[in-house]
């Protein structure tokens, strides 16, 4: 397939892209917000040069901060502009960074969309989080002489299936980046068997994640306010019809007194896990009502943003969702970061060497099913000493991976 073929597929489905928003705004009205930005029309400007990352959603807005950070340590003088193309990115965005970036909506990739997009901010360089290959969007910055790295790159088998049906389009576009800082040596070789020349080995970004000091915090007051020695089991970052396996096999926990605290993966999914918890006759209390824990509490619904590391903090024992139906897995490393023994299930494609070498550390214990997961957490809930050198390991296996943002910043030369 060209740039060509590509165009016109896009323009083609310009009706269900914005059927897709439609769709999407019912359950989560904030989809409406931005349209204009969408097709490359902004009201904000740059009032310094511009450094410009690009992060889809919420898991490559929080692996950008350590970058994010660094850059504007270095470069005091330049704005940060962070692009998304969710609302929960954008969300994202505002709870981590707040005034100290400019936001907007990256976007389609139509050929005039993305030229008014460069040509109305006008970045000195632009970077995009892990697995962005917008070819038009590529080409236009080729031709402005904006250079253009993808960085914390990953590729998954089925990613790299996906972009192999289109090898021509591919090729061209990942040799229009000016290099590539891939995350491993599998993701890099995936991307070189693509058409990619320059693609070098930087590591995870999500290791350089300190975890902050008030959410950690927030957490211990959280633990105080569930009861004293009460167990804790965190389900986190849940997909559709995990809540639902778990809940199944919460009976066969057998730990008197324990606490389940689910925290779904995507906010429009709130309501609709309350909705499972009342139809299963679960006594549970929403964090949202910020109220005091009853000690009749089953189950703690956290249908909050951006909290993540204090809900960790607040645990015993930490399951990782996305992995136990074959979403590939939500980020692993955060969990370890904080210290907590991890659980996760068969499907771990999105963080493949991270699962592999949490394994091998100590850090983490993968199941095969519900029945699997509830045993291994009755075991480490009950076993203090097995959980400690977990967490222990989780601690020394995240320090040991870090140092990514350096050699992203020696990469890109910024």
């Amino acid at each position: 397939m060209t740039r060509f073929v590509y165009t016109l597929l896009l323009y083609a489905l310009l009706p269900r892209a914005l059927w897709h928003l439609l769709w999407r705004a019912r359950r989560q009205p904030a989809y409406l917000r931005g349209i204009r930005e969408r097709f490359g029309y902004y009201r904000q400007n740059a009032t310094r040069p511009l450094i410009w990352i690009h992060a889809v959603s919420v898991g490559e807005t929080r692996a950008a901060e350590p970058l994010i950070c660094a850059l504007q340590a270095r470069h005091s003088s330049h704005q940060i502009l962070l692009t998304h193309m969710t609302p929960t990115g954008w969300e994202t965005g505002e709870t981590l960074y707040g005034d100290k970036v400019l936001r907007c909506y990256l976007p389609y990739d139509y050929p005039g969309s993305a030229a008014r997009f460069l040509d109305h901010f006008r970045p000195r360089v632009g970077m995009l989080m892990e697995t962005e290959i917008w070819s038009n969007l590529i080409h236009a910055c080729r031709q402005r002489g904006v250079p253009l790295y993808l960085v914390n790159a990953r590729l998954s088998e089925k990613s790299f299936a996906k972009y192999r049906r289109f090898p021509e389009l591919t090729r061209t576009s990942l040799r229009e980046l000016t290099r590539i800082a891939a995350q491993t040596q599998d993701d890099a070789q995936r991307l070189a068997a693509l058409g990619a020349e320059n693609a070098l080995i930087a590591g995870n970004l999500k290791f350089d994640i300190a975890p902050p000091m008030a959410q950690l915090e927030l957490g211990r007051a959280w633990r105080n306010g569930y009861g004293k020695g009460r167990p804790v089991l965190l389900a986190a970052s849940t997909r559709d019809g995990e809540e639902e396996l778990l809940l199944s096999r919460w009976g066969d926990l057998q730990v008197p007194s324990a606490l389940l605290v689910i925290v779904p993966r995507h906010p429009q999914r709130f309501d609709e896990v309350a909705a499972l918890l009342a139809r299963r006759g679960l006594r549970y209390q929403r964090r949202s009502d910020n109220a005091s824990i009853d000690p009749r509490t089953q189950v703690i619904l956290g249908d909050s943003m951006g909290e993540m590391f204090a809900y960790y903090a607040a645990c015993d024992v930490a399951f990782i969702g996305g992995s136990l139906l074959p979403f590939g897995s939500q980020n692993l490393i955060e969990a370890c970061a904080a210290g907590k023994p991890v659980l996760f299930g068969p499907h771990t494609y999105n963080f493949a060497e991270a699962a592999e070498s949490a394994l091998a550390a100590g850090a983490a214990l993968r199941v095969a099913n519900a029945d699997e997961l509830m045993r291994e957490a009755r075991r480490l809930l009950t076993d203090a000493g097995a959980a400690r050198r977990m967490g222990e390991a989780g601690l020394a296996f995240t320090k040991a991976h870090q140092g990514a943002t350096q050699r992203v910043l020696e990469l890109v030369g910024w």
